[in-house]
């Protein structure tokens, strides 16, 4: 059970010894660094355009930092241990701004709705840069992230799992011709080694994943699963399973994890949210790409802040905007850019497809499988 509880909320591998293992040996990219470079700007456009179109979404400009006592920024899950880069700024004023930088803009887009005045049906997309200084740099980890941060006005009847699924098609159906464009434009991407990107997410809730493979930590499970699915969109992460475990920790004030969602076998199931995982033919292991699913209302929100102990989050302007139905029901998440480069453009690293610090130790494990990461 220790293993289970240590798998629950940071992600990584949490050692270089099995980073590693994960790494392939006798790499070679499919593309040089400059060819590369073009292929991932055809992709972000054509993924950008594409998002705009099958959801309904304007790309806006979106904060790099936020006052701290704004309760705006993401801390990614409930157990506090990702904290935000901390600053003070306005010099000159008497009492300097408590500022952080953002670590996602998950709540700031929500409130950004209305201040975009978006209606029903309406959404937006921003480029989103963030810092998460917390993370285990991996592979496929680093302390500089770009997501596709999305958010979208949604009415009461929406809130179902089945308008989810049908955001979560139309997300994969953008990733994935992306994907086929890129191959089309750079013919070496068609390698035979991998195989062609699926064409249908299985969707499938984390408590039958925990039944098919009771004993098994959570990272373990979506490895076993991808190895049978390819492509996935996991259910109700955040709420807790029949092993006494969420599937793994999620923020208690964005994504409703507590919601009763769909039945399976008679039994009641939770959570109108969940996360896109994907089997990477180049590490041969699970690759997370996207986290999404659709907002608290009033109630949950209480209802989860009370679950996670944090309750006195409510305090904060974010938290009392959604108690006073100041800001709009919605849909949104989070799609990694670069980790979606990295799918589509077969590497093996994060660090071929962006600009990061990377560990001297995780550096000389690239070099010695020839793997060239990017500084």
């Amino acid at each position: 059970m220790q293993e289970k509880r240590s798998d629950l909320a940071g992600p990584g591998i949490s050692t270089y010894e099995e980073v590693s293992k994960v790494l392939p040996e006798n790499y070679k990219a499919v593309l040089p660094p400059l060819k590369r470079m073009e292929a991932l700007y055809m992709i972000k456009d054509f993924i950008e355009k594409g998002l705009a179109e099958a959801l309904n979404l304007q790309m806006v400009q979106v904060p790099l930092i936020v006052r701290e006592d704004s309760g705006v920024n993401d801390y990614l899950d409930r157990d506090g241990s990702r904290t935000p880069v901390e600053f003070p700024a306005g010099l000159g004023l008497p009492k300097r701004i408590e500022a952080q930088v953002v670590q996602a803009a998950t709540k700031w887009k929500r409130m950004a709705l209305a201040q975009f005045d978006c209606a029903v049906g309406q959404g937006i997309n921003t480029d989103m840069r963030a810092i998460r200084k917390d993370y285990f740099l991996d592979h496929d980890h680093s302390a500089y992230v770009d997501q596709w941060d999305w958010e979208k006005r949604i009415s009461e009847e929406d809130r179902t799992l089945d308008y989810l699924k049908d955001a979560v098609r139309k997300i994969w159906n953008v990733i994935r011709d992306a994907g086929v464009m890129a191959k089309t434009h750079f013919p070496d991407l068609a390698d035979p080694k991998y195989p062609d990107f699926p064409e249908e997410l299985k969707f499938i809730h984390a408590e039958e994943i925990l039944a098919m493979y009771p004993d098994l930590p959570r990272k373990q499970r979506e490895n076993k699963l991808l190895e049978t699915y390819p492509a996935v969109f996991i259910i109700g992460i955040g709420s807790v399973l029949k092993d006494g475990y969420p599937h793994e920790m999620r923020a208690a004030d964005y994504d409703d994890w507590i919601t009763p969602s769909t039945t399976i076998n008679g039994e009641q199931m939770h959570g109108l949210n969940g996360d896109i995982l994907v089997y990477n033919p180049v590490t041969k292991r699970r690759h997370e790409l996207s986290s999404m699913g659709v907002r608290v209302t009033k109630d949950t929100l209480k209802t989860q802040l009370e679950l996670s102990g944090q309750t006195d989050f409510l305090k904060l302007p974010y938290h009392r905007a959604i108690l006073n139905d100041e800001i709009p029901l919605s849909i949104g998440g989070g799609i990694g850019q670069a980790r979606t480069y990295m799918y589509l453009l077969r590497t093996a690293h994060l660090g071929e497809v962006t600009v990061s610090i990377w560990p001297d130790e995780l550096k000389a494990i690239c070099a010695k499988k020839n793997i060239h990461v990017l500084e």
